[in-house]
């Protein structure tokens, strides 16, 4: 069943954020992970959240979303990214 990361992101160092999206994407490719989402208009339809940049990455499973995000591959681009902003993230599980 797929699964996928779900992230809202606030940016407070656009260089070093540019430099983690330039890093992430061959990251991915090894845990079967793709983007679904990364960045784009949004609107709130129900309820008060305010996300600032979403992201959704899918994945073959919930087990490979999370060793792609312990993974040796990311350790480095997930520093990065902890440096460039905040971040709020899920991991689920897609419908059977």
């Amino acid at each position: 069943m797929a699964a996928y990361i779900i992230a809202d992101v606030t940016v407070t160092d656009p260089a070093a954020m540019e430099e983690y999206r330039k890093r992430v994407p061959a990251t991915l490719a090894p845990y079967g992970g793709r983007f679904i989402v990364r960045g784009g208009a949004h609107q709130t339809v129900e309820g008060d959240w305010k996300p600032n940049r979403l992201v959704v990455r899918e994945f073959p499973s919930l087990e490979q979303a999370k060793r792609w995000y312990d993974s040796e591959q990311y350790r480095e681009p997930k520093a990065m990214r902890l440096r460039a902003g905040r971040t709020n993230l899920v991991m689920v599980d897609g419908a059977p």
